[in-house]
C-alpha cells in the first residue's frame, strides 16, 4: 500500500526543495563561517535567524523517511516541531500524521519569510490543513500546546532543546517519541540535553542513531509522581 510520502505531488515538492537547499545552503554556510571567524557567532537567535535566512538546513532524506516511520508507527495524532525552516522535516511529519488517520503538526520558526515559504510548500503538497505555523520565539509559542503531545522534533538552534522539551515535558504522552537532530554540530550547545534525556532516572529512554549528522531518538516513560504524563 502506497503512502502519502510516496505520492508524485509531495515527492515533487521535495525534490525540489532538497534541490534548491543542495545548490544553495553551502555557500550561505560558507559566508556564515567567515563571519564567525570575523566577529564571533551570535548568541541573539534572532540574529541567528536572519544570517541563516535563506538556509534550507535540512534533514536528510534518510532521516526524513525515519522521521515519517516513526511518527506513523507511534500513531502520533498531536507532532510538534522546534525548527521549521522552510518545511523539508514538516512534510516527512506531516505525510505521517496524514497516513496515521489524521491529527496536526505544531511547527516552530523564527524568521517570517520561512514562515510564509514553509506554509506555500506544505498548500501546495495537499498537508498544509494538518500543519500549523508558529511564529517567533518557540520557548514563547509552544508554551500553550494543548497535549497530550505525541512526538516532537528538535531540530532548531541546540542550545534551546533542553529548554524546548522541558517546556513541552508536562503534556507529553507516555510513550511519546522525542527526536534530537545534528549531534555532530555543536556538541557543546547540546551536552546539557544529552546529559539530561540519557541520565539515569529522567524519564527517558534513550538511544543515539547514527544517521545524517546523527540523532537521539528518545522515549518518554514518566516519572514517579506523574510529571508530564497528559
Amino acid at each position: 500500500m502506497s503512502t502519502t510520502l510516496d505520492s508524485p505531488r509531495v515527492q515533487s515538492i521535495l525534490d525540489r526543495l532538497f534541490q534548491d537547499a543542495d545548490s544553495g545552503d553551502p555557500r550561505i554556510i560558507a559566508r556564515v563561517r567567515a563571519d564567525w571567524e570575523r566577529r564571533g557567532p551570535s548568541p541573539d537567535p534572532e540574529g541567528l535567524a536572519h544570517m541563516f535566512a535563506d538556509a534550507y538546513l535540512p534533514v536528510s532524506r534518510e532521516v526524513g523517511r525515519l522521521l515519517h516511520l516513526l511518527a506513523f508507527a507511534a500513531r502520533a495524532r498531536t507532532v510538534v516541531e522546534f525548527g521549521t525552516s522552510f518545511g523539508i522535516s514538516t512534510l516527512f511529519l506531516a505525510a505521517a500524521v496524514r497516513d496515521g488517520g489524521g491529527g496536526r503538526v505544531i511547527g516552530s520558526e523564527m524568521h517570517p519569510e520561512k514562515v510564509r515559504r514553509a506554509r506555500n510548500n506544505l498548500d501546495e503538497s495537499g498537508l498544509g490543513d494538518l500543519v500549523e505555523i508558529r511564529e517567533g520565539d518557540a520557548l514563547v509559542t509552544l508554551r500553550d500546546v494543548e497535549g497530550p503531545v505525541d512526538f516532537v522534533l528538535l531540530d532548531g538552534w541546540k542550545n534551546l532543546y533542553l529548554p524546548v522539551l522541558r517546556t513541552l515535558e508536562p503534556r507529553l504522552r507516555r510513550g511519546a517519541l522525542i527526536v534530537a537532530d545534528d549531534l555532530d554540530l555543536a556538541p557543546d550547545d547540546l551536552r546539557p540535553y544529552l546529559e539530561y534525556v540519557r541520565r539515569a532516572g529522567s524519564g527517558y529512554g534513550s538511544v543515539e542513531i547514527p544517521l545524517g549528522d546523527r540523532l537521539e531518538v528518545s522515549c518518554w516513560h514518566g516519572r514517579d509522581g506523574g510529571e508530564g504524563e497528559a
